[in-house]
C-alpha cells in the first residue's frame, strides 16, 4: 500500500530536516521559495549568512541550507561587504626544500 500525499510530505520534511544543521533550518524555514527578500528580512539574512560564512560555511553550504541560487548569496556577501575566501585547491608553485 503505497503513502499518502500527506505522509510522503512529512517524511520528506523530517528527513530533509535532519539533514540540515540546526542553524541552517531557522534561515531556511523562514524563507519561502522563489519568494522575494527585501526590507529587514534581507538585511536579517544578510547578517545570518555573513556570520555562518566567517565561521566557515561555504557560499554553496549557505545557499543550499536556505534553498537559494549561489549566486542571491554571493550577492548577499558582497553587497555586506563580506572578504570572500579565495578559492581553495593545491597551488602549483616550486616545491621547497
Amino acid at each position: 500500500m503505497m503513502p499518502t500525499h500527506a505522509a510522503a510530505q512529512t517524511s520528506a520534511a523530517r528527513s530533509a530536516s535532519r539533514s540540515t544543521p540546526r542553524s541552517a533550518q531557522t534561515s531556511a524555514q523562514a524563507i519561502v521559495k522563489g519568494a522575494r527578500i527585501t526590507g529587514s528580512a534581507r538585511t536579517d539574512l544578510a547578517a545570518d549568512l555573513k556570520k555562518r560564512y566567517e565561521k566557515g560555511e561555504s557560499i554553496r553550504a549557505l545557499a543550499a541550507a536556505t534553498g537559494r541560487s549561489y549566486g542571491f548569496v554571493h550577492r548577499l556577501l558582497v553587497d555586506d561587504n563580506v572578504a570572500l575566501r579565495r578559492r581553495g585547491g593545491a597551488t602549483r608553485g616550486k616545491r621547497k626544500g
